[in-house]
Formats: C-alpha cells, structure tokens, sequence
C-alpha cells in the first residue's frame, strides 16, 4: 500500500471514530529533545476533574512509520477513554522512516518518556506509573518500548542497534513503561506476508530499515519486540481485529503466544471483523483498555 493511501486511511478512521475529545489543562508542542523538529514534539492533556496529579498513558499515533506529525490524530484516536478514566494523556509525534533509519523512531519515544519522567512534576503527572499505548505501527513502537526496558544497546548476528539514544537532556533518567496496549501492531517483520516469510522491498519496514527484508534477517530481528521478551518486561494487552487487511492478525497471535510463555499476557482480544481500526476501535475495545491501565497503575 502506498504511503500516502495508508495515511489516508489511517487518518479516517480516526478521526471518524465518533468522540469528542474534551480535557483539562493541557501544553501542546513541547520539544522532548531541546531541538527545533516538529518530529520531537509532545502534547500533554489533562483529564477535567482536578487533581495535584495524574498518573500517565503515552500514545502513539500509526502510519506505517511514514509520518512525523499526527501527535493530534493519535490523541484523537484514544484520548476521550484514558482522560475519561483519569490519565494524563501523552501524545507523541516521532521521526518518520524517511526522516531517518531505525533505531531512530524508538529512539524517540524513549526520549519522549524521560521527557515526562524528569518533568513530571511541572506537569501534574505521577510518575510512579506511565504506561503506553499505539495503534498499528504506534503498536509496533508502543510494544517495543514495553520489552526493552533497560535495554541500551542489543546485538543480533552482526547488527548491533543502540535502543536507548541519547536525545534530549535526561540521559541518565529512566525510560522504563509500566504497562503496554497493543493496538493491531506488525511485530514478526519475518512473517508479514501472507503469516509466513517477508515482504518486499517496498513494505514499510523496508523504507524503516533501508534494506530489502530477505536481506537482512539480523535487521528484523532488531525490530521485532519479541527479540527482547524477558521475564522483568511489564504486562500486555493486545488487541488485533480478524479481518484486519493492513497488519495480518498473525501478527498479534505471535506476539500473544510469546507474551504468554513470559508470563507477560494479561489478554488477546481477537475482535470479530475487525479491521485495521473499524470495528476492532469500540466502546468494550476502549473500555478494556482503560480497565488494564487503571488496574496496572493501581499496582504502582
């Protein structure tokens, strides 16, 4: 699917998810990594009913790690539901593939949350507890956030990718999450095609890795979440609708088997006719969803 299209639809169907997003105090455009890029830039909402703080929900918008800007469009996405339930939202922007190669982009959203860590209390947000969310390739990054915590640098055949970064002026503050909602993200970049081998080297994860997939299996490996998998990794909820035609729902039955065997699963939702957003974003989709982030936070 061409760029542009995927954009396009991702975009419909978010902003035709049928909430109106209200919140209480809010900044918007703060640069998490002390530069000028729009693609480092965060807004942060806070729910209407005050409070000294809140903990907090990081979101991710998808766009097949093609867009540098659409921060709004995944607020507008999943905001009204976290708000509604007293998160802090977060909502993100991030480099796009053609600003630059992976591990860029996760390098962002880990510069994005020290960000929020050592600001937390300009902000009204409880730090004790910051979990994160994203839909298709905000998914993707979202998960791979959740099983790196404490990852600095990883080495697979003879690719070694540095996780962490150092954008920004908190280096040495953690960018561990608490807890993860996968919405519908690719994760085996092996098994995209059809649930079995790669695709092409016109995919997004090509223009993500400037390579052709067959070609660099370390590389895959690299952006695949469940490379990291451990024991120390936070919970998961992972949503995927079964007849999503974007991101095969393989995709998550990997990823849940394999969340599973770690301990890590608190459940698969396979929604019936799901697509790649309608149907799979509803009102119990949303529901559980906040109901695994307030019940996580409540551990902290």
């Amino acid at each position: 699917m061409k760029k542009n299209l995927l954009i396009l639809i991702l975009s419909a169907l978010c902003f035709n998810s049928g909430f109106t997003q209200h919140a209480g105090k809010q900044w918007l455009d703060l640069n998490y990594a002390n530069d000028e890029h729009i693609f480092h830039k965060l807004d942060i909402h806070l729910p209407s009913v005050e409070k000294p703080k809140y903990k907090a929900i990081i979101v991710i918008y998808g766009s097949a790690w093609f867009a540098n800007n659409m921060k709004q469009m995944g607020f507008q996405a999943l905001g009204k539901p976290l708000l509604d339930s007293g998160f802090a939202v977060i909502s993100i922007n991030h480099r796009s593939s053609g600003d630059a190669m992976y591990p860029a982009q996760i390098n962002d959203v880990k510069a994005a949350i020290r960000f929020i860590r050592a600001n937390a209390d300009i902000y009204n947000i409880d730090a004790s507890f910051i979990g994160i969310t994203g839909f298709s390739s905000g998914g993707h990054l979202a998960s791979l956030a959740g099983t790196t915590n404490g990852v600095k640098t990883f080495t697979v055949g003879e690719k070694t990718v540095d996780i962490e970064g150092d954008l920004g002026n908190y280096t040495q503050v953690s960018s561990a999450v608490d807890a993860v909602v996968d919405w519908f993200g690719p994760i085996d970049f092996t098994r995209m095609e059809n649930c079995t081998t790669t695709k092409d080297d016109k995919s997004p994860e090509a223009a993500l890795i400037k390579g052709n997939p067959a070609d660099n299996l370390d590389m895959l490996a690299l952006i695949n979440p469940m490379t990291f998998l451990d024991n120390k990794d936070p919970q998961f909820l992972v949503i995927h609708g079964d007849a999503d035609n974007v991101v095969p729902h393989c995709q998550s039955v990997f990823f849940s088997n394999s969340l599973k065997d770690k301990g890590l699963l608190n459940e698969f939702i396979s929604v019936p006719e799901g697509q790649h957003g309608p149907a799979t974003f509803n009102e119990n989709t949303f529901k559980k969803m906040s109901d695994f982030f307030l019940t996580e936070a409540k551990k902290k």
